[in-house]
This record gives structure tokens, C-alpha cells and sequence, in this order.
């Protein structure tokens, strides 16, 4: 994602140096990464991000190369069949739509503020206009209390801003489509949001040696981790990842003092009566994606008896994942936590957390918003440089495109144009 590379596009921009940076803003089928990823080409030919995990980073390097030296931003759609991929390179068989735009301080002035903003936690939505008769680029950055930049006219700046916050409140990325006056029965302009929202928070109570591991891999899954404990000597810093804040506190107090939403994950390891009981009654009324309770099923059964006779409905116990994780037959703090982490995952997208051998269809799940379906030009071009060992003049081949048809040749991987409907 953009947020990743973000240090190394600020300090490019803080020092004036332009730069071509390629964002994902439309996926189909199995493709490898999701909108928003991104890949920029710096000075020096310096190359951060990703935007296919390896797939036609060489031919998005170019692509950048160019648009930072012509000022010119492009979309672009790489894609192949299921039945070349592998012989192209690109395995999942997928295709992504490219926008690949140069970025500096006078063609985005308000760049620097909104980097300053993703590392600060402050929430922020970039709106860019992908395609119509708006200036393909432009930018409109947009926080809770302003705005930055601008697409080129008053009303689509109206009309963009308003679903800019309320994307922003989801923390949600996606295109939208507009009207060149911002009207919102019309498609002619297509605006690509991507939203940078706080990293979503795990509250992690209990600091055992599992919960030192479940903040651990939570912290590498990009939450804001705190680990709560009330028991100081096990409350130390030393115990747990640096990124971790560490609270000695008792946890239901804790909790009842710290705002939650519909993105944060509650692991309750304490495994404590004591702890647990209110702890969890707090818990299970209140907003949060996921609420896991360790210990085993004796253990469950008793705890939910004294919730419910602390109140507690059986509707708000059904959110209680207990006991927690899925059954990889773990053992290790280490196997335990990467089985909480695997249930939170599922439950974010959706999953079963069946083995993906035993199951058909995608290997990925899609993103919230799926893309407007392409149409292609009838024009494609290698995105090679060197030689082609397969220049062929044969029908389908690459010196014979006129029908619209893909080329034949399966030595490299090819590009198109696309618009949309």
C-alpha cells in the first residue's frame, strides 16, 4: 500500500524530486494485490513498493520512468488469460488496472501534507481522477475538517468530497463516478478514493508469554497494538514487541476508558475469572470486528454461565469467540498466535479456513468493490525492451493485432489501453 512507501515518497518530495508513482485502482479475478498497492520510481531509478508481487514490475518501472519525465499520468491494464499465465509470468491468471501518474510539489502541492498526515494517524482521503474530461492525476486530498488540491471543477470537488469522508469513516478504497459537474446519475469522470484511516487497534489483556506472541503477529498484520495487564509484574515493556504499548490497568477499567470501533480486535488471555467476567461484559457491548477468549471448552462453558449471569443476552455472547482460534493444532504461544491470527483474518474477509486444496474458485478473496468491467482498444504492445525470440507474422501474432484479439506469443507479457463503459 501507498501507506508503506510513504517515508521514502516524502523525503523524494520534501527534496524536489520527481517521481512516477503507480497505484492499483481496479482488480479482477485472482489478481495479486488489491487496489491501493502501489510502486514508485525515484531518483536514481530508485524502486519502492509493489504493485503484482513481481509480475510486470518491470514493465510499471518504465511506465514510471516515462511519466516522470513527461509529466503526463496514464492508466493502464496488464492482463492475461488463465490459460497463458504461467507462460507470461503472471501465475494468478488475474488483471489489474494501473493509474501511473508523476508526482511533485507543483503538480501536487498538497502531497507533502497528506504523508505528513498517514504518519502522524491523522485520517485522510486522496481522491485522483483516473479517467473523463477531468485532468487524468489530478488530486483532491480531503480530511474530516478540509480540503487540498482539486479535480477541476467546483462540483465535482463538492460532490467527490462528501463520499470522500464518508469512505474515510469506513476506511474503505474504491472508485467512484461522476458527472463533470460532480453529478452523481452520470459516469463520465471516474475518480479512484483511497483512504488512509488510523491503523486499526488490538487490545491484547493477559501479558503472558501468548500474549507476547499474539502482539507480536499483531503488529506485523499493522495494528496499533496495547497489551493491558493488572499485574505490573508481568506489565513490563522488556516482555513484548517495542511497538506494543504495555498498560498496567485492570483490563475492564481499561477498556471502559478506551474507544473501540467496527475495525478493532479484543484478545482476552488473562484466563481469569476474576478478569475475564467483566472484562468481557464490557466487551461484548461494545463495537469491535472480533472478541476472542482463551481457554478451553470446560473453561468457556463456565464463563459464559457468568456472563449470563452478569446480563449478558445470548445474542451479545455470540460474538464471543471462545475457545480462541482455529484448530491448527497448535501448541507453541508462537503456533497459537499465528491460529488467533488466522481466525481474525477469516472473519475479516470472510473466510473458512478450509485447507485451499479442498476447496475451487479464487485463492484471494475480492475486495469490497469490484471495477466496472473493461473494454479494450484493439491494440496491444509488448512491454519488453529486448528482443522477442518469438516475432511472428502469423495470424494472432504480435505483428497481427488488427482484430483486437490478444497475441499468441508466450515468451512475453503484453499490454493494452483500456476505457471504460
Amino acid at each position: 500500500m501507498v501507506r508503506d512507501v510513504l517515508p521514502v515518497l516524502g523525503r523524494w518530495y520534501a527534496a524536489g524530486a520527481p517521481f512516477g508513482l503507480a497505484t492499483v485502482v481496479g482488480v479482477s479475478r485472482s489478481a495479486p494485490r488489491d487496489p491501493g498497492a502501489a510502486m514508485a520510481v525515484g531518483p536514481d531509478d530508485e524502486v519502492v513498493g509493489s504493485v503484482s508481487g513481481g509480475c510486470v514490475e518491470g514493465a510499471v518501472f518504465e511506465l514510471a520512468r516515462e511519466v516522470a519525465a513527461d509529466g503526463e499520468a496514464r492508466l493502464e491494464t496488464f492482463g492475461y488469460s488463465d490459460e497463458d499465465a504461467f507462460a507470461v509470468g503472471l501465475t494468478c491468471g488475474g488483471e489489474i488496472t494501473l493509474l501511473v501518474r508523476p508526482v511533485t510539489p507543483e503538480l501536487d502541492p498538497a502531497f507533502g501534507e497528506v504523508a505528513a498526515s498517514v504518519e502522524a494517524g491523522e485520517p485522510v482521503t486522496v481522491a485522483t481522477v483516473t479517467g473523463g474530461p477531468a485532468r487524468r492525476g489530478a488530486t483532491l486530498a480531503v480530511w474530516p475538517d478540509r480540503v487540498a488540491g482539486g479535480l477541476g471543477t467546483e462540483g465535482l470537488d463538492v460532490a467527490v468530497t462528501a463520499d470522500a469522508r464518508g469512505e474515510l469513516a469506513l476506511g474503505a478504497t474504491g472508485l467512484r463516478h461522476y458527472g463533470p459537474e460532480g453529478q452523481r446519475r452520470e459516469d463520465t469522470v471516474e475518480v479512484f478514493l483511497q483512504s488512509f484511516a488510523p491503523p486499526p487497534r488490538m487490545l491484547v489483556f493477559g501479558a503472558i508469554d501468548y500474549a507476547a506472541s499474539v502482539a507480536r503477529i499483531g503488529v506485523f498484520l499493522g495494528y496499533r497494538v496495547t497489551v493491558c495487564d493488572a499485574r505490573p509484574v508481568f506489565a513490563t515493556a522488556r516482555r513484548f514487541p517495542e511497538e506494543a504499548e504495555v498498560v498496567v490497568e485492570w483490563p475492564h477499567r481499561y477498556l471502559a476508558g478506551t474507544d473501540t470501533d467496527d475495525r478493532t480486535v479484543i484478545c482476552v488471555l488473562t484466563h481469569d475469572p476474576k478478569f475475564d467476567v467483566p472484562l468481557l461484559t464490557e466487551a461484548l457491548r461494545r463495537p469491535a470486528a472480533y472478541i476472542g477468549a482463551m481457554g478451553s471448552r470446560r473453561t468457556h462453558e463456565d464463563r459464559a454461565a457468568r456472563l449470563r449471569e452478569a446480563g449478558l443476552t445470548e445474542a451479545e455472547l455470540s460474538r464471543l469467540r471462545s475457545p480462541v482460534g482455529l484448530d491448527l493444532g497448535a501448541r507453541t504461544p508462537e503456533e497459537v498466535a499465528v491460529s488467533v491470527a488466522a481466525e481474525i483474518v477469516a472473519l475479516r474477509w470472510g473466510g473458512s479456513g478450509t485447507p485451499l486444496t479442498a476447496t475451487r474458485g479464487r485463492s484471494t478473496r475480492p475486495a469490497a468493490r469490484r471495477p466496472r468491467p473493461l473494454i479494450r482498444r484493439k491494440s496491444w504492445s509488448c512491454v519488453t525492451s529486448s528482443p522477442c525470440p518469438s516475432r511472428s507474422t502469423t495470424p494472432g501474432g504480435p505483428s497481427s493485432t488488427s482484430n483486437g484479439s490478444r497475441p499468441v506469443c508466450r515468451e512475453r507479457p503484453w499490454r493494452s489501453t483500456t476505457t471504460r463503459r
